[in-house]
């Protein structure tokens, strides 16, 4: 294909995304009350635990408008993202040999499934025990009075940060793949990740409790062990190319 063809060929991969983005963004504006429902749950949970008034707030006319067709874009987004995906892996497939096909659909997968791991880690384990340890700061003649835009941006900091960090071994897997790290390297450093993990942890958590922290510290190690597993499998396949480039030659 000429350079003109390639954007020709962009621009309607482009459109197409974009066309799933905007339908998928109607059906999450249709859904978003219910969607929003959810999402309340663990502050609701929390704010029934230590006995507050169980409601979120805005404080504008437009607020209401405002939350729901913002989560409404991020919803389209999350169902467009298969189309979108989809639509990415056709602009650069024709450029990839058989072997690089199934290891940017494996990169494609595995990202995602780990992102959307990282999400549910949030949501069932993190946030609410989080949102109960801030609600528990009850100070005698004050009521929380909590904004539905700042509750929202913290659970999309916490999910999107735990998303992200979940991305760990596929971000290990290519430093490996290069040579960058190895899984030698990151046994005998472990403890040294430990400590960046509890700065990291120490900075990122919202709360200033020790419990907190290692809650969010848990996933880290865990991921950082698997990280591990995950460099030994880069160089096994680094190793086995060299070989069989050197049979080639």
């Amino acid at each position: 294909m000429s350079f003109f063809d390639h954007l020709n060929e962009l621009r309607k991969r482009i459109i197409y995304s974009a066309m799933a983005i905007v339908a998928g963004a109607f059906v999450g504006v249709t859904v978003a009350k219910r969607v929003m429902g959810v999402i309340a749950r663990p502050i609701m949970d929390a704010l029934r635990a230590n006995h507050l008034d169980e409601r979120l707030y805005y404080n504008s006319p437009t607020g209401a408008i405002n939350i729901i067709i913002k989560l409404g874009l991020y919803i389209g987004l999350v169902i467009a993202s298969p189309v979108v995906l989809y639509q990415v892996w056709l602009f650069i497939a024709p450029g990839l040999y058989k072997h690089e096909r199934k290891a940017a659909t494996a990169f494609m997968f595995f990202s995602l499934a780990l992102f959307l791991m990282g999400i549910a880690f949030c949501y069932f384990v993190l946030l609410p025990y989080v949102l109960r340890f801030l609600m528990g700061f009850n100070v005698p003649y004050f009521t929380p009075l909590i904004s539905v835009d700042e509750y929202w941006d913290l659970v999309l900091i916490l999910m999107l940060g735990m998303g992200l960090i979940f991305q760990t071994p596929i971000l290990v897997f290519f430093l490996a793949l290069f040579g960058m790290v190895t899984p030698g390297f990151m046994w005998r450093n472990f403890r040294y990740a430990i400590l960046i993990i509890s700065v990291v942890a120490a900075v990122v958590t919202p709360t200033p409790d020790a419990m907190t922290m290692l809650v969010f510290m848990a996933p880290m190690i865990g991921l950082y062990i698997a990280s591990i597993g995950v460099a030994a499998i880069a160089v096994r396949r680094r190793r086995a190319a060299a070989v069989a480039s050197q049979g080639a030659d």
